[in-house]
């Protein structure tokens, strides 16, 4: 669906399938349905963000979909309707803030 994750910069966001995984320093940031991904419910499609490059001290809201990377540290969980990837409506936390620490 878009430009690959091996030519990106700090920041950089791209939208791929759920069926592909979320790669090494990327998170996942929102999802949604898309016909481009299948069709069904639960939703298909998300938007990944490059945190490989950034400063100590930076705080990025990333969903809870994808594990933080090495050096990033949850900071506060929440919920946001942009990070429901599941078909279950929910209001538990599906969001975490998350600190760049090392």
């Amino acid at each position: 669906m878009s430009a690959s994750p091996a030519s990106a910069a700090p920041g950089d966001t791209l939208t791929m399938c759920h069926s592909a995984l979320t790669p090494t320093g990327w998170v996942d940031t929102q999802w949604w349905n898309s016909g481009g991904c299948g069709s069904g419910f639960t939703p298909n499609t998300k938007q990944i963000k490059d945190l490989r490059g950034y400063p100590v001290g930076t705080q990025v809201a990333a969903c809870a979909s994808t594990w933080p990377p090495a050096g990033w540290t949850i900071t506060n969980t929440y919920y946001s309707s942009g990070c429901r990837y599941s078909a279950v409506p929910s209001f538990d936390a599906n969001t975490w803030t998350l600190k760049r620490t090392s």
